[in-house]
């Protein structure tokens, strides 16, 4: 007997140390991060985690799966834009719809691709990345 199991899709994303893995799975539209529900998280970081779901829901309808991530180091702010990134690339994996990409390409780009921005390295003898050594020439 041949049963039609919808494999397990495993996405991460990033945001400065933040590493966001998000795993989806058939189900009814759950979405957990690090154990916690999306509504216990503050207003401003809910709405920034479910933008991907309302896009996604927007062109496909109800969503069929739920979404479990686990975000691991850096700051709130990192951890929440990594999870929104994972969220957006694990919709889009699981569906297979260029429709959803599209769609969250043309809200925005940072959906589905990470910023590569990184903290600059301390230079030697100086006290900050890009602060000099002052000089005085009397």
């Amino acid at each position: 007997m041949a049963m039609n199991i919808v494999p397990n899709k495993v996405v991460s994303g990033k945001r400065k140390t933040a590493i966001a893995k998000a795993t989806a799975k058939p189900g009814n539209g759950k979405v957990m991060i690090n154990d916690k529900i999306i509504e216990a998280y503050p207003m401003l970081q809910q709405l920034e985690l479910k933008e991907s779901l309302i896009i996604a829901e927007q062109v496909l309808g109800k969503l069929d799966m739920d979404i479990d991530v686990n975000v691991k180091s850096g700051g709130t702010s990192s951890q929440i834009e990594a999870a929104r990134l994972a969220i957006a690339r694990v919709i889009v994996e699981y569906t297979k719809n260029d429709k959803v990409r599209q769609a969250f390409i043309s809200y925005d780009r940072s959906m589905l691709v990470a910023d590569t921005r990184r903290k600059e390295a301390y230079k030697p003898g100086d006290s900050k990345a890009r602060a000099k050594r002052q000089t005085s020439y009397r």
